[in-house]
């Protein structure tokens, strides 16, 4: 009976996958410097990693959002979150996950009479517009070092070809993984005080029932990406920007860096602890960052 609300978090997973894709290696394949199919199988692969790894960050502040502690509520929010990605991804617009599931918890408060977490609300919603603007930030940081490296360096035109087609893997690893991180709390963050789960013991590790939950959760992301992320992919490196090699690896390495940022339990820790405030644990739009990197170098 569980893995059936499950479903609706799986098909949201599959949706993002769908979707969010295409903002880590859209623009690599949309320049033709990475294959689709290589791109999938990074893409897919990282994003279950980071979902298990580091995928606790941002469930926090989202279970916090409301009070959804049955799973008919979380099938029905997840459900809803997953139809408005799915059908947005349908007519190849991108769309941020983290939205769509926010407004679903919001919805369900309205529905059930539960509060909602204003606190909770103003950190996701600040994470909506700092999100856009550190990804441009970094963009225009990180395109002027490419830019005074090359040169300084004045590589052949060989080898800035294999090293940006090696780059682009490389960074697209990484942004796959901080994907599955902070967005995973999209997918199945809803589920996490209302599933009963026990831990599992596989003798060399021990997966918690969270992270059994965001395994799952994971894997949908992937087939999501293997299967239906193709076309939105080739929108965003053709449609929105006609970007360069050297423009493709730096929008994904800043937008990818947004994301860590913002589920990395280890650096919120740190910066609090040199006395500075700490950094949200908030998923946040990998749609939104995208773009804001995009403009970052226009």
């Amino acid at each position: 009976m569980i893995f059936l609300f499950l479903s609706s978090g799986l098909f949201l997973g599959w949706s993002l996958g769908a979707n969010d894709a295409a903002n880590v290696f859209g623009s690599a394949v949309g320049t033709k410097m990475v294959s689709f199919k290589k791109a999938a199988i990074i893409a897919g692969i990282f994003v279950i990693i980071g979902a298990v790894v580091q995928g606790a960050g941002g469930t926090h502040t989202l279970g916090s959002l409301g009070k959804i502690d049955a799973l008919a509520g979380s099938f029905t929010v997840a459900l809803s979150a997953a139809i408005t990605v799915f059908y947005m991804t349908k007519f190849k617009l991108p769309v941020s996950t983290t939205q769509a599931i926010v407004g679903g918890i919001i919805g369900w408060n309205f529905y059930t009479g539960n509060p909602t977490n204003i606190n909770s609300l103003t950190k996701i919603l600040t994470t909506w517009v700092a999100g856009p603007i550190l990804g441009a930030i970094f963009a225009v940081i990180l395109y002027q070092l490419f830019k005074f490296i090359l040169k300084k360096r004045k590589p052949h035109l060989l080898k800035l070809d294999a090293f940006l087609r090696f780059a682009l893997l490389v960074v697209g690893e990484f942004g796959s993984y901080s994907l599955g991180a902070n967005n995973i709390a999209n997918v199945m963050g809803i589920f996490v005080s209302a599933a009963p789960t026990t831990d599992l013991d596989l003798v060399l590790f021990t997966l918690s029932g969270v992270q059994q939950l965001f395994l799952i959760g994971g894997i949908a992301i992937a087939v999501g990406i293997f299967t239906y992320s193709k076309r939105i992919m080739k929108r965003v490196g053709n449609s929105i920007l006609q970007l360069s090699s050297e423009a493709a690896l730096v929008v994904v390495l800043s937008h990818s860096i947004v994301l860590f940022i913002f589920s990395s339990q280890a650096l919120s820790d740190f910066v609090a602890s040199i006395g500075l405030p700490a950094i949200p644990l908030v998923p946040v739009s990998s749609s939104q960052v995208i773009v804001g990197s995009i403009i970052g170098i226009g």
